[in-house]
């Protein structure tokens, strides 16, 4: 099997790719040991070319794939397309578009939640992929031949997944579902890091202002630092120490030092007086002007049993038109709704909204209602709003209520 390495042939191949609609893409990258992926190889087919690109060969410039990626008259293919255009984003400092994911089509068109290629495949093309190099160190020269069949799987049969679902979005009127799902995908928000938020992957384990300041500084100097160096942010500094160097504020190397997550004679590095410079940017920030503490959504009085019938409501819905629920709606929908009619929310958008939305809000007005037929659980329109039934006073109630009557007369 030929691989790809020169500049020259790349350019060739891609001129060629760039004749078709549609090209399928995969990579394959390392990222264990950095902050970015390591792109390694990259895969692609069109309906007749087949290739696999060295993209750790010598010289090689990886310009003419970036301007494949540009070509807005070529539909990119991807299956769990987010890594592969994180990849692009970073090397080239642009989105690929327009992209289609199949793992989103897939979910739209029945396959369940967040399907796996391999499976995918066998599902529509009764082939069964070899995944054992999937963990395979791509950056190892030369490839196997085992580990470029298992590339080149990966691009070949993706053209026909590509069809098949297609095809059957279509046909069941869909196409601009999946259309939606790809604005998000291709947004570079998706993809764009801030180190002041960088705080948002954390567990808020904090409970004062004055730690939580403490945990934006030291988490946001910690993700500079990874960017930087391109290395793992743990292998900065790892979630447990911020957690312990803001609960405990140390100011100087000797707090540092008598911190249980921070290693022996790190206080006399470089690195402990950068951490110690975060903590007391945020111990210097006046005591009216720290951070709140974010709090958990807190769900309304009675909202609970609301989500709980609006859970098995979108199971229905989704098992109903063959659609996966993660795809209607998120928990944090379904609580939003719950709260309010009007919750802002894509569940009451667009075709979520005639699909999903609209019984939602039906079943919480009681103009709907969940019940067993058999052994199944179905909506069932009402022609009157169901109340519930005022509760009977207990016993003992009862008995008080008499003697405060017989008491007033």
């Amino acid at each position: 099997m030929h691989i790809i390495s020169s500049t020259k042939e790349l350019a060739d191949v891609c001129r060629r790719l760039a004749q078709h609609d549609f090209v399928a893409v995969d990579t394959e990258f390392l990222r264990e040991t950095t902050f970015w992926p390591k792109l390694c190889v990259i895969q692609m087919a069109s309906v007749e070319d087949a290739v696999i690109v060295d993209a750790l060969a010598d010289g090689l410039d990886l310009a003419p794939f970036f301007e494949l990626m540009r070509d807005e008259s070529v539909v990119k293919v991807f299956h769990a397309a987010r890594q592969d255009i994180e990849i692009v984003y970073h090397l080239g400092g642009f989105i690929p578009h327009p992209v289609f994911d199949t793992q989103v089509a897939a979910m739209v068109c029945g396959f369940g939640d967040s399907i796996s290629y391999d499976q995918l495949v066998h599902r529509i093309t009764a082939v069964r992929i070899d995944k054992s190099s999937r963990f395979t160190d791509w950056s190892r020269r030369p490839l196997s031949d085992k580990q470029l069949d298992y590339a080149l799987a990966d691009v070949t049969h993706l053209r026909e997944v590509y069809h098949f679902l297609k095809a059957n979005l279509a046909e069941q009127g869909r196409s601009h579902w999946v259309g939606d799902e790809m604005e998000i995908l291709t947004s570079e928000n998706t993809y764009r890091t801030d180190p002041e938020n960088a705080w948002k992957r954390l567990k808020l384990r904090v409970r004062k202002p004055i730690e939580f300041a403490v945990l934006q500084e030291v988490a946001a100097w910690r993700e500079r630092e990874a960017h930087e160096r391109d290395v793992p942010r743990n292998r900065i500094l790892k979630d447990d120490a911020i957690y312990e160097i803001a609960a405990q504020q140390p100011t100087n190397t000797q707090a540092l030092a008598a911190l249980r997550t921070i290693p022996r004679g790190f206080e006399r590095s470089r690195t402990a007086e950068e951490i110690l410079g975060a903590v007391k940017r945020a111990m210097a920030i006046p005591k009216d002007q720290l951070p709140a503490v974010p709090k958990g959504r807190a769900a309304p009085d009675g909202s609970a049993a609301a989500v709980d019938l609006l859970k098995v409501l979108l199971k229905l819905v989704s098992e109903a038109n063959g659609v996966a629920a993660k795809v209607i709606a998120t928990m944090e929908d379904l609580e939003k709704i719950a709260a309010s009619d009007d919750a802002d929310v894509d569940a009451l958008k667009g075709w979520r909204m005639e699909l999903f939305g609209e019984s939602a809000l039906k079943l919480k007005r009681g103009e709907i209602a969940l019940a067993f037929n058999g052994k199944r659980i179905v909506a069932v329109e009402q022609d009157e709003p169901v109340l519930a039934p005022k509760a009977e006073p207990s016993k003992r109630r009862r008995s008080r209520q008499k003697s405060e009557a017989d008491a007033a007369e």
